[in-house]
């Protein structure tokens, strides 16, 4: 009588669409939205002082551009 030998059922290879995020995804997406949240705020309440002066009413565009990179990354958020 002839023996096989018993392999272990193979898994599936994932294609990384269901493989969840890395430990720091989360906090860099809140951190973006934040820090263009802060950067907006900055520019309002020092009265266009801050961040950078010479930029000046082009600081709203690069808050919301940071936080718009927060929430683009929120399409990938698993």
């Amino acid at each position: 009588m002839a023996r096989t030998a018993r392999t272990k059922p193979e898994r599936p290879v994932s294609t990384g669409e269901s493989a969840p995020n890395p430990v720091w995804f989360k906090p860099v997406m809140f951190g973006f939205m934040l820090l263009g949240l802060i950067w907006i705020i900055v520019f309002y309440v020092s009265q266009s002082q801050l961040p950078i002066p010479d930029l000046g009413s082009w600081n709203i565009l690069i808050g919301f551009g940071i936080m718009f990179i927060g929430f683009l990354m929120t399409t990938r958020w698993r």
